[in-house]
């Protein structure tokens, strides 16, 4: 069983050490209840690694000591997750499911069929809820690099990401190419566009087409917009060599 993973400043981490409080150092000591002795790892969420020991457990902290460091390189090629936003509790169900498949950014995206729209105050919280929603999945996962999630993207600014990408995919029922067929790159990023419960419009599967997108085949069944990011996933990161 590997240790639990906590968040901690790259600059604690440096040290020999240190208390870890806050949020972090209370769900260690009341929720996880790790007593001396036990081990942890303590990350920044972005490669850096302190392997550390409990010398001491408060009530809502824990004194550690650092073992070893180390730091993890991150994975390539990226893989970019657009998703158009899904109803209810389900954007934070994909969420937690694409960051425990390794997804490395997860981009909120105002498709046109979206029943669900992000505005205003509603916007901030429902980001807020991603993130936090990615950073305690990240920890579960045992994530040393925490996926990214980007501000509400337009179409513009998915047709954007396409255009800068190493490989762009967008999911479609009508593609003839299955997913997994599709050649991988080696390095750069690898934007895949999943559409929200009322698909991708005409309008904007070409604007995709436009900035060199491949629309990809995901299988024989329609999947919900929640489940088709981890599906798609699961594919490339088995075809890229990362699982």
């Amino acid at each position: 069983m590997t240790a639990p993973v906590f968040l901690a400043d790259r600059t604690d981490l440096a040290r020999e050490e240190f208390t870890l409080g806050g949020p972090e150092g209370r769900h260690a000591a009341a929720v996880r209840r790790l007593r001396a002795g036990e081990r942890l790892d303590l990350t920044d969420g972005a490669g850096a690694v302190a392997e550390c020991e409990v010398l001491d457990a408060g009530k809502d902290s824990l004194r550690v000591r650092v073992l070893r460091r180390h730091e993890v390189p991150a994975p390539a090629p990226r893989l970019v997750v657009v998703q158009g936003l899904p109803k209810g509790d389900r954007g934070e169900l994909a969420v937690e499911m694409m960051t425990e498949t390794g997804v490395d950014v997860i981009v909120p995206w105002a498709a046109s069929r979206c029943v669900t729209q992000w505005k205003g105050e509603r916007a901030a919280k429902s980001l807020a809820r991603w993130r936090s929603t990615a950073r305690e999945a990240g920890k579960q996962a045992r994530r040393f690099h925490l996926p990214e999630v980007a501000e509400l993207a337009t179409t513009a600014g998915v047709a954007a990401l396409l255009s800068a990408a190493a490989l762009g995919v967008v999911l479609h029922e009508e593609a003839d190419a299955p997913l997994s067929g599709l050649e991988p790159p080696g390095a750069g990023d690898i934007v895949v566009v999943v559409g929200p419960e009322g698909g991708i419009s005409a309008e904007e599967l070409a604007a995709f087409r436009e900035a060199a997108a491949v629309p990809a085949l995901l299988g024989p069944t329609v999947l919900r917009t929640s489940t088709a990011g981890i599906a798609a996933a699961a594919v490339l990161q088995a075809r890229t060599g990362r699982w």
